[in-house]
């Protein structure tokens, strides 16, 4: 780790045995600064070169979406759905029209995003199991994580995995990833033939698959886990 400028910029070095040069990279999820670099580049040689990229890093840093930290009195948009969240006294989080009660004592993030996946986990799997039927293929393990540079993936076995974050996208757009990652059963690429597979499933996806291109990278600005 090097700090550079002031206020100091903390940047990841991480060393690359392919790496022919020094790569920088500002994560445009939550602002983490990469350093890529050869493996007998000493740290000297990457200080100066962080100094002179200081003025872009700070410009792409400005650019970076604001965090947003998850907890009570703030509004989620969960599957096109405003829900404002407030705390009660029950062990569970709840589910009611225009809100979300989260358990005073426990972590309003970290309940939150158990209840999404939860919520998630049920449609997907009705959801796959429909289009998979439909496509006459069989599937793998579905999963959910929180990848930062995908939304869903296709195993070479046929396994799933998709974003949990596409709960808080609105519910077409969910649909279309689903969609896209059971193609894969039948395409594993993206030729003409894939999209035609797509297409046969989801006519109208172009508008889902635009929505994730402008407003994707906004779903990973909410933080589930700072907070009280």
């Amino acid at each position: 780790m090097l700090f550079v400028g002031s206020p100091p910029i903390p940047v990841q070095l991480r060393k690359n045995k392919r790496a022919r040069r020094l790569t920088l990279r500002v994560s445009s999820v939550d602002g983490a600064v990469t350093l890529t670099m050869p493996v007998r580049t000493s740290k000297r040689v990457a200080r100066r070169f962080l100094e002179g990229q200081e003025g872009w890093i700070r410009q792409r840093l400005a650019a970076t979406p604001t965090r947003i930290v998850v907890q009570p009195g703030m509004e989620l948009v969960v599957q096109g759905e405003s829900l404002r969240l407030s705390t009660h006294g029950r062990a569970r989080v709840v589910l009611v029209p225009g809100a979300l009660l989260v358990p005073a004592g426990k972590h309003p993030g970290t309940a939150v995003e158990a209840f999404l996946k939860r919520r998630l986990r049920a449609e997907i799997i009705e959801m796959v199991a429909h289009y998979a039927a439909k496509l006459g293929r069989p599937h793998g393990r579905i999963s959910l994580r929180d990848p930062r540079s995908r939304w869903g993936s296709c195993s070479s076995h046929g396994g799933l995995m998709f974003s949990w974050r596409l709960i808080l996208a609105p519910q077409k757009v969910l649909e279309y990833v689903v969609v896209h990652e059971v193609a894969h059963l039948v395409h594993m690429n993206h030729s003409e033939a894939f999209w035609q597979v797509v297409a046969d499933l989801m006519p109208d996806y172009n508008g889902a698959r635009q929505w994730l291109r402008d407003h994707g990278t906004a779903l990973h600005r909410f933080d589930f886990k700072t907070g009280a």
